[in-house]
């Protein structure tokens, strides 16, 4: 496993945006373990998240693009962090672009906030994580609405490698109905097989019983 996959496992416990547990998810599903990128808020933690993504999207998609796109809310701070650090790590200068809610009618106008998408820009997506692939279903319409673009990935920070509406992961589904790649920083399986029994500051956040109740929980929800 790559060195900032490993860093990027302890930031989360240590920014305690990745729990153990018990935790009732929007889709209704009891799951093991809840990743929540709410519980980054300092100037510090959003400093290193972005450095992260910036990594991880040079490794999957590399920097021939234009345009990060971060839907909002949680993307909008995620893609401004990123564009920040791919400058400081790479000397590469992509713009960030997000959208509103609801469409500004006045002042700065329209439905995106940051730059404005041009024909024949290349695009990558930034989110936090994808369940179920819902926030894709509205975001790709409004950015194909901008103008003649191409979507060339999309990136989140966990994988949780669990079924999206069919029997695939929801990033499978994706990639296979819109046409682009997607990735992560890392995937639940790098999680587990770098924590299990192995502490870390101390502590054993994988045990013989939560590694069980991740097991039990991927033979329900686990994508094929």
């Amino acid at each position: 496993m790559e060195q900032y996959k490993q860093e990027f496992i302890e930031f989360m416990l240590e920014s305690h945006v990745l729990k153990f547990g018990e935790f009732t998810l929007k889709s209704g599903r009891k799951s093991p373990f809840f990743m929540n990128a709410g519980g980054y808020v300092t100037g510090a933690q959003l400093c290193k998240l972005g450095e992260y993504y910036a990594k991880a999207i040079h490794d999957n998609y590399g920097l021939d693009f234009d345009v990060l796109f971060g839907p909002a809310y949680k993307g909008i701070p995620l893609s401004v962090a990123t564009t920040m650090a791919i400058s400081r790590l790479y000397g590469k200068e992509v713009r960030y672009c997000s959208n509103r809610k609801e469409v500004k009618d006045h002042g700065d106008t329209g439905i995106l906030l940051g730059s404005k998408l041009n024909d024949g820009d290349r695009v990558v997506i930034i989110e936090d994580v994808t369940t179920s692939g819902k926030s894709i279903e509205e975001t790709y319409p409004i950015i194909r609405a901008q103008a003649d673009v191409e979507v060339k990935g999309l990136i989140v920070s966990l994988n949780r490698m669990e079924k999206g509406k069919g029997s695939k992961s929801a990033l499978e589904e994706i990639r296979d109905l819109y046409g682009f790649g997607t990735a992560a920083i890392v995937n639940m399986q790098e999680v587990v097989d770098y924590l299990y029994n192995t502490p870390y500051q101390g502590q054993v956040y994988i045990d013989d019983t939560i590694k069980k109740a991740i097991d039990e929980y991927y033979r329900q929800y686990g994508a094929v």
